[in-house]
């Protein structure tokens, strides 16, 4: 009995067992735990990576300067739509006239300066500019509607906005007058809207005299020489503990949060996934498929190549496969990223078009890579690595990375190894750390974890508790070698495609609609996207089609958020206390 409880006990079967019965009301087994075995054996959810390089104190405006010294004529991008080639030197030439250019117009260091487009040069000059000169950059999503856009420049007070005219069907300059109709009216820099007070300035990428706004070539042009070398006589005077993004992220009640990175937190994640995907190892021309404004093309994307001296190979401004294996081809890409989804496009694509392409690497982020997809990037794309990265906008980007010499479990079955500098424990639902081998909700602490939602301190003490772990609300596990696997989501997102999103604000808006009574949206199992969204409804009028409800959210919610499923119930299972019971909603739907 005694090796057979020692053998137990060795195994971690044991502990699990007894944790298992304490949560089940069985104190007797804590207390024959704590007389059978040591403290010793004692095993629990807690993993910590202290890393072998030391963090940097730097900004992001100095990192660009660092890079651009040591690789200056080396390209930074190419963006093949738009047929421009910027070296690390121009790159820092045009960023420095570009903050010459917004202090100009009358923006200081600390000002939010909204970037609300697809995957421009522009887009990537203002990022630059903005890290040097001391503004905040917000990143806004490209396909966000009038509402949305409305709320996320009141929400942090967004003082001058930058965007195209118009990209694909969507107008920015109409929705920016449906919402500020005083702009037709305002002279550059004088905007004065009832609707988004804070906003004074509107610049559009475009060669088209659009009244109130400036033209984006024109603010490069206002830079003088005394102006550009204040800006560069500051560089020193920043500090990295500043904020230096704001990036938007749901929740689950629907509103968007404001999280704030600093340029500290910025610099050193990137470095470090930088080198776990072996960018510090040669210079690679990088596939970037991404967008920009999300964690994974500032962070894992620009932040990595200014760090390592990497090209970014922009395809188009928006993702299209063809397009993609077209840079691939011809640019010589050697990495590329991207969603899981994305790769199945890719793939499918390839075995069609049969390009002659080599890739060295893979990077999968925003869902699980499967198996079978795996061997499809090896087999049908030439991948020699695949490799994942897991994080929250929260935690800057990444917090779990795939190793150098990762095997296929490693890249399929996890989501890699802990990074640098952080620690990672799992939690029940009373804050407990549970035992290794046991689900729990993932936490988080160190250098990365955000200051915190920008004017929230509420959400921001429910993220970051007083200990400073973060809670993901992510459900994972830990293996005994210190990688992580994804078990569940605590909360109710649906990722789609690589787009995090909420139901509780595609609930609102249809709550609205005349003929539905009550609405609630669940992620159903979608093979290319991962998931897809699904409205379940209880109508007043039966003959309410998806296309109605379609049509009903165009222009009120971004494009990925609309759904493609729809389900009419005529009741939904309720706790006692009244609570939609989603996963039986989801459940009723396969039976």
């Amino acid at each position: 009995m005694v090796y057979l409880l020692e053998y137990m006990y060795y195994n971690d079967y044991l502990y699990t067992l007894v944790y298992y019965f304490r949560r089940l009301g069985k104190p007797f087994l804590s207390i024959l735990r704590n007389k059978l075995f040591s403290r010793r054996y004692h095993k629990l959810s807690y993993i910590h990576n202290p890393g072998t390089e030391p963090l940097k104190y730097k900004t992001v405006g100095s990192l660009l300067q660092e890079t651009a010294n040591k690789f200056s004529d080396r390209l930074a991008i190419i963006a093949r739509e738009q047929d421009q080639k910027l070296s690390f030197r121009e790159v820092l030439y045009q960023a420095d006239r570009l903050a010459a250019g917004l202090r100009r117009i009358g923006l200081v260091p600390g000002d939010r300066v909204g970037i609300w487009a697809p995957n421009l040069v522009e887009w990537y000059l203002t990022y630059m500019a903005c890290a040097r000169g001391g503004y905040v950059l917000v990143n806004i999503n490209p396909a966000y509607q009038p509402l949305e856009l409305e709320y996320c420049v009141n929400k942090v007070g967004v003082k001058c906005l930058i965007s195209p005219h118009t990209f694909k069907k969507q107008n920015y300059y109409q929705i920016l007058s449906e919402l500020s109709p005083e702009l037709a009216s305002s002279g550059p820099g004088k905007l004065k809207s009832k609707r988004m007070p804070s906003l004074q300035h509107v610049i559009t990428i475009s060669d088209d005299n659009l009244r109130g706004t400036y033209k984006y070539n024109d603010i490069v042009d206002y830079a003088s020489s005394s102006i550009i070398e204040v800006i560069q006589s500051t560089q020193s005077k920043m500090e990295p503990d500043q904020a230096c993004h704001i990036q938007f992220t749901s929740g689950t009640t629907g509103q968007p949060k404001a999280v704030i990175q600093t340029h500290f937190q910025l610099t050193n994640n990137s470095y470090f996934i930088g080198k776990r995907n072996e960018l510090d190892r040669k210079h690679h021309n990088v596939c970037v498929q991404v967008p920009f404004f999300h964690a994974f093309g500032t962070v894992v994307t620009i932040g990595c190549a200014t760090n390592h001296g990497a090209t970014l190979v922009v395809p188009s401004p928006g993702y299209e496969p063809d397009k993609s294996l077209d840079a691939i081809r011809d640019e010589k890409c050697s990495i590329i990223y991207g969603t899981p989804t994305m790769y199945i496009d890719l793939i499918t694509r390839q075995k069609e078009r049969n390009e002659d392409i080599s890739l060295e690497i893979a990077v999968s982020g925003g869902s699980s890579c499967s198996p079978h997809l795996f061997h499809e990037m090896k087999n049908i794309l030439g991948v020699r690595k695949v490799k994942s990265v897991f994080g929250l906008t929260e935690a800057t980007a990444v917090v779990f990375q795939s190793l150098y010499d990762d095997e296929e479990y490693e890249a399929t079955s996890t989501v890699g190894y802990l990074s640098d500098h952080l620690e990672a424990k799992l939690i029940d639902e009373e804050g407990q750390s549970v035992p290794l081998g046991c689900p729990g909700e993932l936490c988080v602490r160190g250098y990365c974890t955000t200051l915190g939602y920008y004017d929230d301190d509420q959400k921001t003490q429910e993220l970051i508790g007083a200990y400073k772990w973060l809670k993901t609300g992510d459900q994972f596990m830990f293996e005994e070698n210190g990688y992580g696997r994804i078990v569940g989501r605590l909360k109710e997102m649906i990722i789609r495609g690589g787009e995090n999103i909420f139901p509780k604000e595609i609930e609102d808006c249809l709550n609205t609609h005349p003929d539905i009574l009550e609405a609630h949206v669940i992620g159903i199992p979608h093979e290319r996207l991962g998931e897809e969204v699904c409205a379940c409804v209880k109508v007043l009028n039966e003959s309410i089609t998806l296309d109605n409800i379609r049509k009903y959210c165009k222009g009120k919610l971004a494009h990925f958020k609309i759904p493609s499923a729809l389900r009419i119930v005529d009741s939904f299972p309720k706790t006692a206390s009244g609570k939609i019971q989603k996963y039986q909603l989801l459940n009723s739907l396969k039976n």
